[in-house]
């Protein structure tokens, strides 16, 4: 049986990336951040990339990466969602670049692992594994692309795009660079992770996959993007318990800590194996990533549980925190917005679970 617990590589992994955040990306500074027009911290993502190397993580060394597997890339978005940090990390590390290493690409797979680029998958942030192949975008004989692809997470802060597109003879997976397209950013509701629409005209592209191999990379990247949602899930509702446990032991009512009360140590004690249950589903998933085993059912499973434990944990938090974690200057907000975010995010708990009926064949 799979050991699904903390290797201690994967320990030591999650105390950099840890560190690096509680520095560098604390409640402060992120909701400093989301004030400006630029929202991303690309200074930070560029330290993630270069000195902890996340942007090549799964990558492997051939390729110019360090050749770990998803359950190291799991605790990385993990550690992103305790801290809703605004960098770049689904689009890029999670999303396009397991569609180009599932294309066996070398040149754009390569950039992007070495933080030369940063890359964003075309597809709308809620298309969920199984959609199928997407149409919004048609290339032209010629190669070129031409279409409209709405809400892709990441696309105002990529230097590639990776394309799906019906071509002439069928699906194609295409690299697109996004000073060739227009990239219009939109009003995202969750602040700390941005969303565009892209528009393609006679845009100029690289054809790195077509046909079935073209769409099974598309679907293997959008089941590691669901499987690894489901870490970062785990890592949003784990900052929920954690800050109200704190906030609860310091905040005194009739003489004695609040959080001393019995009916508030039933809902902690409720969030807590809420917790627990969702650290079981997305290590499950991460280690089915990692070792290509049952894959479709394990993230099936993670996110059609973690997606509304985050929610829950999140209002739960709010509530607990009182009038305090009503306002903008508390970070609860952003952390309720990224959890509302992520449920519709590469498919809804309804759409997983529906699909998770039709894998494990119980009747509609």
């Amino acid at each position: 049986m799979t050991d699904l617990l903390y290797s201690d590589v994967e320990e030591d992994l999650r105390a950099s990336v840890r560190d690096l955040l509680k520095d560098k990306a604390d409640a402060s500074a992120l909701l400093a951040r989301v004030e400006t027009a630029e929202g991303y911290d690309l200074k930070l993502w560029r330290t993630l990339a270069d000195e902890v190397g996340v942007a090549g993580l799964a990558v492997p060394e051939e390729l110019g990466g360090h050749g770990a597997s998803a359950r190291e890339v799991a605790v990385v978005a993990e550690e992103l969602g305790r801290s809703v940090a605004p960098v770049p990390f689904l689009g890029s590390v999670v999303l396009a670049t397991t569609a180009l290493l599932n294309t066996g690409d070398r040149d754009f797979v390569g950039k992007l692992a070495a933080g030369q680029a940063i890359g964003a998958l075309a597809v709308p942030l809620t298309t969920a594994p199984g959609a199928g192949f997407p149409s919004s975008v048609t290339a032209s004989p010629e190669g070129t692309l031409s279409g409209r692809v709405g809400t892709v997470a990441d696309a105002s802060v990529a230097d590639l795009l990776v394309v799906p597109a019906a071509g002439p003879d069928g699906p194609g997976l295409y690299v697109v660079s996004a000073g060739d397209a227009t990239v219009s950013e939109l009003v995202s509701f969750d602040l700390t992770r941005r969303v565009a629409d892209v528009s393609l005209s006679d845009a100029p592209a690289v054809l790195v996959a077509s046909g079935p191999e073209a769409a099974a990379a598309l679907e293997q990247a959008l089941l590691f993007g669901a499987g690894i949602l489901a870490s970062e899930q785990t890592g949003v509702a784990e900052w929920a318990l954690t800050e109200t446990v704190s906030y609860l032991k310091g905040r005194y009512q009739f003489g004695r800590p609040v959080g001393g009360f019995q009916s508030l140590k039933h809902r902690l004690a409720n969030l807590y194996t809420e917790l627990v249950l969702a650290r079981a589903a997305a290590r499950n998933a991460a280690d089915a990533l990692a070792t290509a085993t049952d894959v479709p059912i394990s993230v099936a499973v993670a996110q059609a549980r973690n997606a509304p434990i985050a929610v829950k944990a999140v209002e739960e938090a709010i509530q607990l925190h009182g009038g305090i974690g009503m306002t903008w200057e508390h970070p609860a907000h952003l952390y309720l917005k990224r959890a509302k975010a992520d449920e519709l995010a590469l498919g809804t708990p309804g759409r997983h679970r529906a699909r998770l009926a039709d894998l494990v064949n119980l009747p509609a």
